[in-house]
């Protein structure tokens, strides 16, 4: 990608860092950003410290087994704490004589530096969800005294995870985070982060999220920076802090995939533009109907879909199918004998009539508009035709690194008024409970009609550009992916509660080289979109591709057919939502063996808040009706928790 999009390009950046307060300045100064940095914290150990030294004399007599340490720095101030009346070499082999825990690099640095090697390394993200992980792993703690060593604030959901099972916890403190001795910087910052004078806000400890909300309330205006903060770019360094932004009911953004400073600035540089175009899209549709696009208000909002896309419980599992309005329907054949496809494509009330008609027959917990991957084309200025029998053909295909400069971005989307206007007819003709899906081509699988000109089985011209002119395929993917996320936000506007990217050829690529090729345009589109509508990333033919489709936390994965749905979500991870991923041949069997299926898909899934049931692609022409409608009523009755 250019230089540009891994640049802040002017923007306000904030951060509230102490203790590396000058390499934060100068990284966000060499990624093109204004920075405002400001202390907001700093560590005070506790003098007289008469806890450590009763927890030292507990370790020394054997009481305490097993000792967690949460922090590098907290070990040291332990050994300084105890060592004024306790030998400290006696009590570092009392330390080697038991199981000890460290939470990631740091307090592992800070043991080997006294000539200790810890029991267990919690391995990244290192939050006290893998500490727990590890320790059950690793170690029995059932009727165990474990030492916590803690750093400021009490950890609860640490704490009370040992005690489930069945520890005892004894927890030491060794020093406390105070507010920075001068606390004008700091107060200069959140006022000017509430008069909208910053663009994003860098947060690199959950302490530091805690005395901003503690300086904001002294100042009168707690509310305001809450209020604000949903304005701006909110980027975390890791999982414990955004854990303390969320429950305080504030927003995350973007977290990197590292939890490091360097890579918290550098993925701020490259997605900012792209997370700031999806608020402004949110902020003029709150404008233009006094309601944000995911309200809690609305019928929809509490349903299964919504709630599993949320990755929360619900009382079943919802269910809906991809291509659930087409042949297999007569209604929609009836539909068809009048009109071509594209001339359907292009008549939102009939594109409605037949949504709103399969949702009704099959039951399903959701509706995706009608429409097709391809129409966004020819306003991109290709010649698109849905011939007989022979499926879409582009007529002029691009097949030189010059043919993409005849490729024309979209700023508007008025050429697709009717894809927009198919959302708000089915939006308002569909039942209040079931939520509308928009939907497009993800970058690759559109770019590779373009180059091909209809279907292909070894995408011998789109690879050949890929691999021979990488600044002709990174200026059309730009131009693609730029299209396509204002494609989904205009859906959005128009009345869409969750979007979904078709991604059906990406199975021809290597891992290495969606890497290299395709994933920066997803994650391009992905931060663009409005923030907090669910994003459902699909893509067939290749599992090993499932890792890279995660994008942001509202991301649910969809999954096709040709991996068990546990392993995928495994390989996945747990903290994102899944889709799928029953065969579609399932449905042209006997009623008993697609029950046997369908309930081994949802016994995979194990009743886990997150998961859609769908199939792991479209419905098949041939598929008879009666067996859609039984699928959809099984999962429902299979499910029911």
């Amino acid at each position: 990608m250019s230089a540009n999009n891994r640049s802040f390009a002017g923007l306000a950046v904030a951060a509230m860092e102490s203790r590396r307060h000058d390499d934060m300045e100068r990284l966000i100064s060499k990624f093109g950003g204004r920075p405002f940095v400001s202390p907001s914290m700093r560590e005070v150990p506790i003098e007289e410290n008469s806890e450590a030294i009763d927890f030292a004399y507990r370790v020394l007599t054997g009481e305490i087994n097993i000792v967690v340490f949460l922090t590098g720095i907290g070990f040291e101030q332990l050994l300084m704490a105890v060592e004024r009346s306790i030998d400290r070499q006696r009590f570092l082999d009392a330390l080697s004589d038991i199981t000890t825990v460290a939470r990631g690099p740091k307090p592992t640095a800070a043991m080997r530096k006294v000539g200790l090697t810890p029991t267990i390394k919690v391995p990244e993200p290192n939050t006290w969800r893998e500490l727990l992980k590890a320790i059950d792993d690793h170690v029995p703690i059932t009727n165990q005294k474990v030492g916590v060593q803690e750093y400021g604030k009490t950890n609860r959901s640490l704490i009370a995870g040992l005690e489930a099972r069945g520890a005892e916890v004894i927890p030491v403190r060794v020093y406390k985070w105070d507010l920075p001795e001068d606390t004008r910087p700091l107060e200069e910052n959140l006022r000017a982060i509430v008069a909208g004078d910053r663009d994003i806000l860098l947060l690199t400890s959950a302490h530091q999220v805690a005395n901003m909300l503690r300086i904001s309330a002294d100042l009168g205006l707690e509310d305001d920076l809450r209020d604000a903060l949903r304005q701006l770019i909110v980027a975390s360094i890791g999982p414990t802090t955004s854990d303390m932004l969320r429950q305080n009911d504030l927003p995350v953004d973007l977290e990197p995939e590292h939890p490091k400073m360097g890579h918290l600035v550098q993925e701020s540089a490259s997605r900012a533009h792209s997370l700031i175009a999806g608020r402004s899209v949110k902020a003029k549709v709150i404008q233009q109907t006094g309601r944000p696009p995911s309200d809690p208000e609305a019928a929809w909002y509490d349903g299964p879909f919504m709630r599993a896309c949320r990755r929360e419980a619900s009382s079943v599992t919802p269910v809906w199918l991809m291509r659930q309005a087409g042949r297999y329907m007569a209604e929609y054949r009836a539909v068809r004998e009048k009109l071509s496809f594209l001339e359907l494509c292009k008549n939102p009330e009939l594109c409605a009539e037949v949504m709103v008609t399969a949702v009704n027959r099959l039951g399903v917990d959701a509706a995706i508009i009608f429409s097709d991957l391809l129409p966004i084309l020819e306003p991109m200025g290709m010649d698109l035709e849905f011939a007989k029998g022979d499926g879409p053909v582009i007529h002029n295909p691009l097949r030189s690194a010059q043919d993409v400069d005849r490729v024309q971005e979209l700023e508007s989307m008025e050429t697709l008024d009717f894809v927009t206007e198919t959302v708000r007819i089915t939006r308002q003709e569909m039942a209040p409970e079931i939520p509308v899906i928009g939907f497009a081509g993800a970058p690759f699988t559109l770019v590779s009609y373009m180059i091909e000109g209809g279907s292909s089985r070894n995408y011998h011209n789109t690879k050949s550009l890929m691999y021979s002119d990488s600044g002709a395929w990174d200026e059309l993917m730009r131009k693609m992916s730029r299209t396509i996320a204002r494609y989904l936000n205009a859906q959005i506007a128009a009345g869409a509660q969750c979007v979904q990217l078709f991604d059906s050829w990406a199975g021809c690529l290597s891992v290495q080289d969606y890497s290299r090729y395709v994933f920066p345009y997803v994650k391009q589109i992905i931060d663009s979109v409005v923030p907090e509508v669910p994003v459902i990333n699909f893509a067939t033919g290749n599992p090993a591709l499932l890792p890279l489709l995660r994008g942001d936390h509202r991301t649910v994965v969809g999954i096709d057919w040709r991996v068990p749905l546990d392993e995928a979500w495994q390989t996945v991870g747990h903290d994102r939502g899944v889709q799928g991923n029953l065969d579609p041949i399932a449905l042209l069997s006997e009623p008993e063996t697609l029950r046997t299926m369908t309930d081994d898909v949802l016994q995979r899934a194990a009743g886990r808040a997150g998961h859609i049931f769908n199939l792991g692609h479209g419905i098949l022409p041939q598929t008879p009706v009666d067996n859609a409608i039984a699928l959809v009523d099984m999962v429902h009755e299979l499910s029911q928790k």
